[in-house]
């Protein structure tokens, strides 16, 4: 029997199991047939467990709890699974089909969705009614008591939103927060500002004269980031967001007064990303010396800056609690903090990051406004940056900007109502143009972020260039392809060369059996370097497309062509990625590396790191939580860049494809990348779904 006959044998089961469903009708929806049909639906996979769990949970809390509050609570639950911080109500006065995705037999089967709606409140009155019924469970007006309810109904009259109690409180902390700094008004001498940034990017716009838009955007980002406690820079790959932070660091230095120096922390998610934004900080700080002059010790900020850590090493992430060292009691050290790859901070990271971060401290958000979201709930930058292709500048932003840096905006940049636009708009800058995805990668990642299927097709189609065709689009019958594309071989039959699994493979086999610790060094850090050349992405973890079984068939077919000698959990060259953080150990969560013998003792293994220029290893031993990492999903490549990157889109998986998953995948490549549909249509269906999260958070702001 196959898995769909089983499915479908489950729910005739189950329905059986279910006979008050025909008494319904006369007898009505109890709060006990509710409860037993979340379990069954959590039986048949279609909820959560946690998500009945906590109907059950309010209705031993308020007995009288109506059905709708209970169903209420568990597709919130579910929802806030998925990455929403809320739930809206509107979203319930009809049978919630397209918001949760279910597959068809969920829908239409006898104890479905449609069976359980049609005894729900049929409009969003009589739901928000439903919810204000139950006080004991749901908090439902500022004026009412706060008796510590699990459910809190907030938003707006025209369109009430449903919180988990924590996420409200989130919400309301980050929302107060951001646009208390963003309207903090910072003195700017701004006729040193300008001579300072005219040196730093020099008097005329970088843009070629023929260009639409002959703003310099980097330019003006670092002017408005001089203005209040908050500043945040969107913007592609190749858009220069650190190349314009760099350069706010040193015009920061620049207008720094007092006796103390200068206090700047550097941080990222993860620990790549971390490492990423030193590298690429220093290297534009060093660069940067000879226009900044002998009067501004530029080296000595770099040293000063010290590496780049993970957000939860910079609070002081705590083993088996969710808090954190530094807090509103216990505040950061800092005066200036770059945050970059933002758009994967969660909501919860970002209140706890903005509760330790001093009042008076300077922070700056560096990301891509497009990538996918965090994986936990939340997406605030996306939220802070829904609509910053605007602008949106008020008089007194174009005027500064102007004086400042020397920029005068396009009309369809200035605020056309300033009473209605945010004061975090006037502190968002987008950066619009690309200095690296000009080519073929490039007009694919913006015909994706349109959503224009006719576009994408055609980008497929360009002809190859001097480093061999840049795009490919493979519909294969099965997962074996992926493994040829691993091993260096194209299943469409081309002929031009390609990143892959062999050339690390070839240094491994070649790293010189030697007790110099510096020659084996060297060797070690180029097996990395060649290992970051090729990745293979998913969008799921499970199936036969999923990064547990491609990891396993691609190990098979290296060890089958002689490349690995897999024996026992650790053999050389495997590749690991840490799924847990361990500050005693100085790994994260996302961190990558590969396995390899110590210098002088082949029969020593140890998992090796490298952070930007940063050499690490730890004991396989001591590594308890780590997995094979030839696949990895999307979401945990955020942060990296590969010569070449392939991405597997699975069959069935519709609730996980989306046109920003597609869009992270592509612009993860840096010379190649292989789309691998594993049928015909998922690429189409995955840019027509842009992916949205409910959220409230804009509420605070006013946008």
């Amino acid at each position: 029997m196959n898995l769909r006959k089983i499915k479908q044998a489950s729910v005739s089961a189950l329905a059986a199991q279910m006979d008050w469903l025909h008494d319904l009708p006369e007898q009505g929806l109890s709060a006990e047939n509710t409860l037993q049909w979340l379990h069954a639906w959590a039986e048949l996979g279609w909820l959560r467990r946690l998500d009945s769990a906590l109907a059950t949970q309010l209705h031993r809390l308020d007995a009288k709890a109506p059905p709708a509050l209970l169903v209420a609570a568990a597709v919130l639950a579910q929802m806030e699974g998925r990455g929403h911080t809320c739930l809206s109500v509107s979203a319930l006065a009809k049978p919630p089909v397209e918001l949760l995705g279910w597959p068809a037999d969920a829908v239409l089967a006898p104890q479905g969705l449609l069976a359980l709606w049609a005894h729900l409140p049929g409009d969003m009155l009589a739901w928000v009614s439903a919810l204000q019924s139950a006080s004991p469970a749901c908090l439902h007006h500022a004026d009412s008591p706060d008796l510590g309810q699990p459910l809190v109904l907030g938003g707006s009259a025209d369109a009430p939103l449903l919180y988990l109690r924590r996420y409200r409180a989130y919400e309301e902390r980050v929302g107060k927060n951001l646009l208390l700094r963003a309207q903090s008004a910072l003195p700017v001498p701004e006729v040193l500002a300008r001579d300072w940034l005219d040196r730093f990017f020099g008097q005329q716009p970088h843009a070629v004269a023929a260009s639409e838009d002959p703003t310099d955007w980097q330019k003006l980002a670092c002017a408005v980031a001089l203005r209040a406690h908050l500043s945040v820079i969107t913007g592609g790959p190749g858009t220069g967001k650190t190349y314009t932070a760099a350069r706010l660091l040193a015009l920061l230095l620049a207008l720094h007064e007092g006796a103390s120096p200068l206090r700047v922390a550097l941080a990222a998610p993860t620990g790549k990303a971390a490492a990423r934004l030193k590298q690429s900080i220093d290297g534009s700080l060093k660069a940067l010396q000879q226009q900044a002059g002998a009067s501004l010790e530029l080296d000595t900020l770099i040293q000063r800056i010290g590496p780049a850590r993970t957000l939860h090493a910079l609070l002081g992430a705590r083993p088996d609690t969710r808090m954190f060292r530094h807090h509103a009691a216990n505040p950061l050290d800092v005066d200036v903090l770059i945050v970059d790859e933002a758009s994967m901070v969660h909501l919860e990271m970002m209140d706890a990051l903005l509760q330790a971060l001093p009042p008076t401290a300077r922070l700056v958000l560096l990301g891509d406004k497009d990538q996918l979201a965090s994986v936990e709930a939340g997406a605030v930058l996306g939220d802070v940056c829904r609509n910053a292709a605007n602008g949106a500048y008020q008089a007194e932003t174009l005027r500064f900007v102007l004086s400042v840096a020397g920029q005068s905006l396009a009309p369809r940049f200035q605020a056309a109502d300033a009473q209605s636009v945010s004061a975090l708009a006037q502190q968002t800058v987008m950066l619009r143009q690309s200095r690296r995805f000009d080519g073929p990668i490039g007009q694919l990642a913006l015909a994706v972020n349109a959503g224009d299927a006719g576009q994408v097709a055609n980008a497929f189609e360009l002809p190859a260039g001097k480093n061999g065709k840049a795009l490919r689009r493979l519909q294969p019958h099965s997962p074996q392809a992926v493994c040829e594309l691993a091993l260096g071989r194209l299943a469409d039959g081309g002929a031009a060369p390609m990143a892959s699994y062999v050339d690390y493979l070839q240094k491994v086999r070649d790293l010189p059996v030697t007790e110099d610790a510096d020659v084996h060094a060297a060797a070690v850090v180029q097996v990395l370097q060649s290992f970051d050349r090729f990745r293979i992405l998913c969008a799921v973890h499970q199936g036969d497309w999923g990064t547990a079984a491609l990891n396993a068939a691609v190990q098979k077919a290296l060890a089958e062509e002689g490349w690995l000698k897999p024996q026992g959990e650790w053999f050389a060259g495997r590749p690991v990625m840490v799924m847990r953080n361990d500050t005693q150990l100085g790994v994260f969560n996302g961190d990558v590396g590969v396995v390899l013998p110590m210098a002088g003792k082949a029969g020593v293994l140890k998992a090796w790191f490298l952070d930007g220029e940063q050499l690490r290893s730890v004991s396989v031993s001591r590594l308890a939580h780590a997995e094979t990492a030839f696949a990895m999903t999307v979401h945990k490549s955020q942060g990296s860049e590969f010569a070449h990157t392939a991405l597997v889109l699975p069959p069935g998986a519709a609730e996980v494809l989306s046109r920003e998953l597609v869009y992270t995948g592509i612009t993860r490549a840096r010379d190649q990348f292989t789309l691998i549909e594993a049928q015909a249509g998922l690429l189409d269906a995955a840019i027509a779904r842009p992916g949205v999260r409910a959220s409230g958070l804009q509420q605070w702001w006013g946008a």
